[in-house]
Formats: C-alpha cells, sequence, structure tokens
C-alpha cells in the first residue's frame, strides 16, 4: 500500500515544474519525505502565524492563498491549482506561515516537509542546482503572469476565462458556465477585486455579451466574446 502511495505522490511531483527536472533517484528520496494531506471544501490548510511545517504541491482540487485586512476582509493572494506548488519561501526564510490558506474544493495535497528536504539537499548539494533552476524558471513563469494581468484589461482577463470554461463559447456555440468558486475568488484568480469584477459583470451584462443569475453565466453574444478575449472590443 505505501508503494502504491509513494509511486502516485512521484507522478504527481514529476509534474510539478519544481521537480520536473529533478533525477529519479533524488525524487525517490524527495517522496520519503512527503506526506499526503485530505480537504473538504472550505477546510483550511494553514493559518497565518501557523508554524511551517513545509511548502504544498497541489495535487487535485484548488485553494486559495488569502491574508485579511485591517478592515477584516479577505484579500486573496494567488488560487493554486494542480500540479502547482507554493510556500517554498518557507524552505529558507519563514518560520510560519505568512497568510492563510483554504480548500476551494475537495483537494489533495502533498507536503514537503521543510526538515528532512533541506536535510535531503544538505547531503546531496548536487540537489539544490537543480532545484534552483526549477524555481529559476517557477519565479519566471509567476513573473510573466503577473506582467500578463497587468497588460490587459480585466474584461479581457474575464472573457479568456469563460471562453477556457466552456468549450462550447470557445467554439463558438452559445453556453452556460457555472461559478464553481465564490465570485471573490474568481476576482483574485484574474488578479483583481471583487468590487471591480462586478463592474465589469454589469458592462458586459449591459453590452448584451452575458447574463449573470447568481452562480450561472449565460453566454449571450458568443462572437462578441470571442472578439474581447482577442482585444478587438
Amino acid at each position: 500500500m505505501q508503494g502504491l502511495r509513494n509511486v502516485a505522490v512521484m507522478a504527481s511531483l514529476r509534474e510539478c515544474r519544481l521537480f520536473s527536472s529533478l533525477p529519479a533517484e533524488d525524487l525517490e528520496a524527495v517522496v520519503e519525505g512527503c506526506a499526503l494531506r485530505s480537504l473538504a471544501r472550505g477546510e483550511t490548510l494553514f493559518h497565518e502565524g501557523d508554524k511551517v511545517e513545509g511548502f504544498f504541491v497541489v495535487r487535485s482540487g484548488a485553494v486559495s492563498v488569502y491574508r485579511v485586512t485591517p478592515d477584516g476582509r479577505e484579500q486573496i493572494i494567488c488560487v493554486f491549482r494542480p500540479p502547482e506548488s507554493f510556500g517554498e519561501a518557507s524552505l529558507a526564510t519563514f518560520d510560519s506561515y505568512p497568510a492563510n490558506c483554504v480548500a476551494l474544493e475537495p483537494t489533495q495535497v502533498i507536503l514537503v516537509r521543510r526538515a528532512p528536504f533541506r536535510e535531503l539537499i544538505q547531503r546531496r548539494p548536487e540537489m539544490s542546482l537543480h532545484m534552483l533552476a526549477a524555481m529559476s524558471q517557477h519565479l519566471k513563469h509567476l513573473v510573466q503572469t503577473i506582467q500578463d494581468l497587468k497588460g490587459r484589461q480585466v474584461d479581457i482577463r474575464l472573457a479568456e476565462w469563460m471562453l477556457r470554461q466552456s468549450p462550447a463559447a470557445a467554439a463558438g456555440c452559445p453556453a452556460v458556465i457555472n461559478l464553481a468558486v465564490p465570485k471573490r475568488v474568481l476576482a483574485g484568480d484574474l488578479g483583481t477585486t471583487s468590487e471591480t469584477l462586478s463592474r465589469v459583470f454589469a458592462r458586459l451584462t449591459k453590452k448584451g455579451l452575458i447574463k449573470v443569475s447568481g452562480p450561472r453565466l449565460l453566454v449571450r453574444d458568443v462572437a462578441a466574446l470571442r472578439a474581447l478575449a482577442r482585444g478587438e472590443n
């Protein structure tokens, strides 16, 4: 049973950018220091200030990392999905988590425990070079993502998101999209605020592109939505 578990964890880690180029022998050693965590929707993985156990790789589902502002509002930092990793900075810089993390749906994550992982790197210095290269690529990818978010209007990002959620709409057919997460989470995923997202929904509704009914989005003008996603509107 443990062998099957290790094979499954190894396969998931291999898909993660951080471990994708690691030699098999090193990856097997990493797996020995890992643990699986299963979370129900709405269950907290860690709170801000909790003692660091290690960093995580999302195996299934999705998690939201957020902080609470002084006035009590949740400020979403990022939403992570398979096979993304998060919390890597805890390896060297933090003794406690600087934010909160909650599951947005039934989720399974892989905990890469900090102490065994650091000991492993000390025993195998060459492994740190692979990890540094991977983390460099990971950082480059995150910076590019941030630049993309800043460089495109929220209207365009939302249109792109809707087309990704619905193959029918992407193919030019009418479609209904069910929001699987609260709108505040979607706003965080799109790199904006709930207030701005609400204004964008209202604007697209007024233009006749969509109709919002609770958690359901009806795409009314597919051609216009696809043109918006291309930046033509």
